[in-house]
């Protein structure tokens, strides 16, 4: 077996510039790890808050952790947010891996300094309408990779879920896929289509995994959140969607705006998506286009004449 898996993930990053950790640098980082694990973490928060953790390390290289001051950890923060231009999710993250580390690693209280987070900008994600879903689908020809991105949209999963779908997570008795321990550490169901069905045993047949749905490389490893990215955005430019800001989590912003346009309650689809708040799912309404049609704009309700009246007042200032 390669001797490499098990090397922690964190130990292969690159360093910055000629920075090396210190010997120290890799106790709290394994001091870190281990703090993680046992508060049972998902396997994307201990990645993130180590990798978070680890820059930092690298960016104080020639301190040691435990003397690591507010001030300074303040001007790192800052430095992310102000001069790297960092997004809000970003800095959020690095905050709250250092926040964990105090705490547990260093026995020290930290508050999260919300002054450096950018304020939370409002923007409504981008979404595919019907024909794009089918065109994206029918361009890939790769039958995996297909029924990869059926299930995505027909199901609304995430990425991570699908790649941690495992083959006994497809009930076709009732028609549903159990997501174990999918964001917030919640297990739930969603939706099963009978024509994605079919196509999933046909990958069967054909492909023949054996624990996880779709297998990655090497025995009993899972395909990867990166390379079914990486798939899905192949097919967006292959499509010439590559322009729209469209991703692998567009697929399913699509299906819940889809499942709201055909007339599902939030509740049902709030349930679907694993969302905790109501308030997250709501944001589908105003990204179906169904909700515009039939609305007239008030202006084309006043008098006729009111309106003839403004069109020539208009005409005359312009000819002055």
């Amino acid at each position: 077996m390669d001797d490499d898996l098990f090397v922690p993930f964190y130990l292969k990053l690159k360093d910055h510039g000629k920075k090396t950790l210190s010997p120290r640098a890799l106790a709290a980082l394994e001091k870190t790890d281990q703090y993680l694990s046992l508060g049972h973490y998902s396997i994307h928060t201990v990645r993130n808050y180590l990798s978070e953790l680890r820059y930092l390390l690298v960016y104080y290289a020639e301190v040691s952790p435990s003397d690591f001051t507010e001030d300074m950890l303040m001007e790192y923060l800052l430095y992310l947010a102000k001069t790297l231009g960092c997004s809000r999710v970003k800095c959020r993250m690095a905050a709250q891996s250092i926040s964990f580390f105090c705490r547990h690693v260093l026995k020290r209280p930290y508050v999260i300094p919300s002054v450096v987070y950018p304020r939370a900008t409002s923007t409504l994600p981008a979404v595919m309408t019907p024909q794009e879903v089918k065109l994206l689908i029918d361009i890939v020809k790769n039958i995996k990779h297909r029924t990869i991105i059926m299930l995505l949209y027909s199901s609304g999963l995430r990425v991570s879920e699908i790649s941690s779908l495992k083959i006994t997570d497809i009930d076709s008795k009732s028609m549903r896929i159990k997501v174990v321990q999918g964001k917030g550490a919640k297990d739930r169901y969603t939706v099963l289509s009978q024509q994605v069905l079919l196509e999933l045993r046909a990958y069967y047949l054909i492909y023949k995994p054996k624990e996880y749905l779709f297998n990655g490389q090497g025995i009993g490893r899972r395909m990867s959140v990166r390379s079914i990215q990486h798939l899905v955005q192949k097919a967006l430019i292959e499509l010439g969607l590559g322009s729209k800001n469209y991703s692998v989590h567009t697929i399913r912003h699509s299906f819940a705006t889809h499942l709201v346009e055909n007339g599902v309650d939030l509740n049902t689809v709030r349930e679907l998506l694993g969302h905790t708040s109501l308030q997250t799912t709501m944001r589908y309404l105003h990204l179906t286009a169904q909700r515009m049609k039939g609305i007239v704009s008030p202006y084309d309700t006043l008098p006729q004449d009111l309106q003839d009246t403004k069109a020539t007042t208009s005409k005359k200032q312009n000819l002055k």
